[in-house]
């Protein structure tokens, strides 16, 4: 495999997609030694072919505001690859949204949904429509929009979105209702639903709950424990406070979380009535962390990242690229034991380079927020049996499928001098998979 000339074609052919970009170039990075090892790969273009997504969707949604003015968003989804199952992935809602960071977050998606062990494909879709602010009638109105063109191209066999960074409970409730609606079928054609039609229980928890099973995982096999380490946590939304409720239950110390306007640092601990509070915040302050400080007595630092705190565990919770490389050397030189990416490709490859380079436990995101999406599949058995599970049965089913992907990470990942490069063990797995499930299925 000619990693460069396979980069030259796609920035060729996709300029200015940077995420995305990014993302290949990681994997590509990360598999090239077992890639060369099966000339068949090279042959059938295994890499070229999974590169590129099997097809993308983009579309106008229109919508009435509460003013009676019409708006115009755009709709996207991203169907990448589907060797292994149906496609699987979120739904986006925030202003940020463009086709490179949902073909990323697509390329990703295929990974670690093939480390979960459910027989998932990758896909990830969402708009530039931003719910906060909006009110409930305005975020139905446009949700029932986005659903009138995508349910022709989802379904419980071959499509299945799910929540992420601006769909929650709410958004799915109503796009859940539209595809009923248009089809007259009532199936698990997304995840994330509420209780009360389909849901799962700890479904909401699940990311946050697998992230921290899996770095309790990596601190186990160097020997040491999550008793009594400090974790700077940065979001403060669902995924920041799953991780601090199971940090806490885990014996750590959660001393940081962070939103637009900056961290808070808190040494007493995140938790508690502390945590509850999260989700407060995130429901009624406009996605700021301040009044945290305020309410129980903590410091607020505007403009910053928690990374700059000393910590023995840095959990990026919150979106992509969030610790760079300046932020890498100011958690070495504090001390930093283990870095986990809750958030999806949380650190900058010029970060990855010096935790390696460092000997520092990283994991990658599509290791260890696996958890999300693992919890949806198990969803998706729910709804296909019409059970529901109690939540410890959930949860004993999302802690032995983080310890699978652990053990995958660590047959791949162990270098002969014992350090496991995490990210290289992640990326072979998942692509060996789908690779083997390509190859047994034609050029098709």
């Amino acid at each position: 495999m000619d990693i460069e000339k396979l980069m030259h074609s796609l920035e060729a052919k996709h300029p200015g997609e940077h995420e995305y970009l990014q993302a290949v170039h990681e994997v590509l990075l990360s598999i090239e030694e077992v890639y060369n090892q099966h000339p068949e790969f090279e042959k059938a273009k295994i890499a070229e072919r999974l590169v590129e997504p099997d097809r993308i969707f983009t579309f106008k949604v229109p919508w009435i505001d509460d003013n009676g003015e019409v708006q115009v968003n755009l709709g996207y989804r991203v169907q990448f690859n589907n060797a292994i199952g149906p496609y699987k992935g979120g739904l986006r809602f925030h202003s940020s949204v463009n086709l490179s960071i949902l073909k990323f977050l697509g390329f990703e998606q295929i990974f670690k949904n093939a480390l979960t062990t459910l027989p998932m494909g990758g896909a990830k879709g969402g708009s530039d429509f931003n719910p906060r602010g909006k009110s409930d009638a305005e975020v139905m109105r446009f949700c029932q929009s986005f659903m009138l063109e995508l349910w022709k191209h989802i379904g419980p066999e071959t499509d299945v979105p799910a929540g992420d960074i601006g769909v929650g409970a709410r958004e799915i409730g109503y796009l859940n209702g539209m595809y009923k609606k248009l089809t007259n079928t009532v199936t698990g054609v997304l995840t994330g639903k509420g209780l009360e039609y389909g849901g799962s229980l700890i479904r909401p928890e699940a990311t946050g709950f697998g992230g921290l099973y899996f770095v309790q995982q990596m601190l186990e096999t160097a020997g040491d424990s999550l008793k009594g380490k400090t974790v700077a946590i940065s979001g403060f939304g669902n995924v920041a406070w799953g991780a601090a409720l199971k940090a806490n239950q885990l014996g750590a110390k959660v001393i940081t979380i962070s939103g637009p306007d900056g961290y808070i640092y808190d040494p007493n601990g995140v938790s508690g009535d502390k945590i509850d509070y999260l989700l407060e915040l995130r429901a009624s302050c406009n996605d700021v962390v301040a009044p945290y400080a305020e309410q129980f007595g903590a410091t607020f630092v505007p403009n910053k990242r928690p990374w700059e705190v000393k910590a023995d565990i840095a959990l990026p919770c919150a979106t992509q690229n969030e610790l760079n490389e300046e932020d890498a050397k100011h958690l070495i030189a504090n001390g930093v034991r283990c870095v986990g990416e809750i958030s999806n490709m949380g650190c900058t490859p010029e970060a990855i380079d010096l935790f390696i380079a460092n000997k520092i436990l990283y994991g990658p995101g599509k290791a260890v927020n696996a958890g999300g999406v693992a919890t949806s599949g198990l969803e998706m058995t729910q709804n296909a049996m019409h059970l529901g599970w109690p939540a410890e049965e959930v949860d004993a089913k999302l802690h032995q499928i983080m310890g699978s992907i652990h053990t995958q990470c660590v047959h791949y990942g162990r270098q002969p001098d014992g350090y496991i490069n995490y990210m290289k063990g992640a990326n072979i797995a998942g692509f060996m998979k789908v690779a083997r499930a390509m190859m047994a299925q034609g050029v098709i």
